[in-house]
């Protein structure tokens, strides 16, 4: 076998390796990436585009269906799957071109396709080739899991057969009320079909705060998505033309499809991570908070580590990794400084700590919920939703929690407030566009701050 070494051997293309690669060789490291699928992983091929471009063409139908609203006379004919496809394709596929292309114009930068299996102490072995690194990054992302007994396939199936349906089910049980299950549960309400989740905590988005789940909640029930929180799954099965679904409170629901979305497990298996002496927890790479697993210049990052599974975490970390490794000493990633979106219709956008956790840090703490209802732009767009800031008292805001239309784009400035430790004075005299979104943030700091302005009372 002939060796071929790098400054830098990444195993996986995703989020976190590519731009691992992407900063490192701006900082002038050889770079060997290997990636057995595609240049962009799950997130581009399977996860946050095209469940995104699914979820636009959603709104798009909406619009047409409830355009009398607005005074505007349309109606919709129908749901296209062949076209709503070709549309995500086309998204995805030029996204690819885009990072392939990068990646051709980038010196410094090999990309080597294949599987990789991990050897330790810095060795890569694809198809017989070994690629040796002074630092090797684990990068391998994570895989659509199910439950014990489960078997995927027929009208039982993951995220990754649900992108690709060629029709739109009539009937659909969502197993899990997380990001993934409502996200789908509303895309297919939006393309006519009708809707049952089924989740065993109490309340849907259960990692999110309690007034987010409310609120999602209320907006499913208007629009007619059914769940049902606080039972278990017992168990289905299938025929040609239905599945079947039993509860643990025994009750039994027909449909055309289960979804399952129980979340995502860490792709590790299979890898040489055990065999080489890499720690290990439920099949996650553990690290210290540089990213560092406990063989020496071995690295992980994205959903390989513990923590929250999202693409821009993994952005952040392979960034931060490359940067450590480059000698600049880069400052740790405050999870909870990520912001996270859930791309159901309403929208659910959060940074920093829940009301609970804050209570659990601070002791003490201040809440404020301002309604979108006070919010021009939001009754514009005749969205419902609110905005709940938690701060520690005397302290600075600690969370952000926002529900509505298109709220995920308010996010960037909320990440900013917590990720700065800006105190509600800080935010308040602050000017906001009118008529825009952004206000409401505006106003619920006002409220934070002492000095409300559109309210009652």
């Amino acid at each position: 076998m002939t060796d071929t070494s790098a400054d830098l051997v990444i195993l996986g293309g995703g989020s976190g390796g590519y731009a691992c690669a992407l900063r490192a060789s701006q900082l002038g490291l050889s770079v060997i990436l290997v990636e057995k699928d595609k240049l962009g992983g799950t997130c581009l091929h399977r996860g946050c585009i095209p469940t995104k471009a699914l979820l636009h063409a959603a709104e798009v139908a909406d619009m047409a269906r409830e355009s009398d609203q607005f005074g505007v006379k349309a109606s919709l004919e129908g749901i296209d799957i062949a076209g709503v496809n070709t549309y995500k394709d086309t998204v995805v596929g030029n996204l690819y071109k885009g990072l392939a292309g990068m990646f051709k114009s980038r010196k410094g930068v090999t990309v080597v396709e294949g599987a990789g299996t991990f050897e330790a102490p810095n060795t890569v072995v694809v198809d017989g080739q070994r690629y040796t690194g002074k630092n090797v990054v684990l990068a391998t992302g994570s895989y659509a899991r199910s439950l014990p007994g489960l078997e995927i396939g027929g009208r039982v199936m993951t995220s990754d057969q649900a992108l690709n349906l060629d029709f739109v089910p009539e009937k659909v049980v969502v197993l899990g009320g997380g990001v993934i299950g409502v996200e789908f549960a509303s895309v297919w309400r939006s393309f006519g079909a009708e809707v049952t989740i089924v989740e065993a905590l109490p309340r849907l988005v259960p990692a999110e705060d309690e007034f987010c789940s409310k609120q999602v909640e209320r907006a499913f029930r208007r629009r007619g998505i059914k769940f049902k929180t606080g039972v278990r799954f017992t168990g289905a099965t299938q025929t040609d033309s239905s599945v079947s679904i039993t509860l643990e409170s025994g009750e039994q629901l027909d449909a055309d499809l289960l979804l399952v979305a129980v979340g995502r497990g860490p792709n590790s298996a299979g890898h040489g991570y055990e065999e080489a002496g890499v720690k290990m927890d439920r099949g996650f790479v553990l690290t210290d908070e540089y990213l560092r697993t406990n063989l020496p210049n071995v690295y992980a990052v994205g959903d390989l580590v513990p923590g929250l599974q999202l693409a821009h975490r993994g952005f952040q970390q392979g960034i931060l990794v490359a940067e450590q490794i480059a000698g600049l000493n880069p400052k740790p990633i405050d999870e909870a400084g990520i912001p996270r979106v859930t791309y159901c219709e309403p929208e659910v956008a959060s940074v920093g700590l829940t009301e609970a956790q804050a209570k659990e840090k601070y002791g003490s703490v201040e809440t404020v919920i301002y309604d979108l209802a006070g919010n021009g732009k939001s009754q514009i767009l005749k969205t419902k939703g609110a905005i709940k800031l938690v701060k520690a008292t005397d302290g600075p805001v600690v969370g952000l929690h926002l529900v509505g239309s298109r709220v995920g784009e308010l996010i960037g400035e909320a990440q900013l407030i917590y990720n700065w430790e800006a105190y509600a004075d800080d935010v308040a005299p602050l000017v906001h566009a009118h008529p825009t979104q952004n206000e409401a943030l505006g106003e619920a700091h006002l409220a934070l701050a002492g000095k409300p302005l559109h309210a009652h009372g």
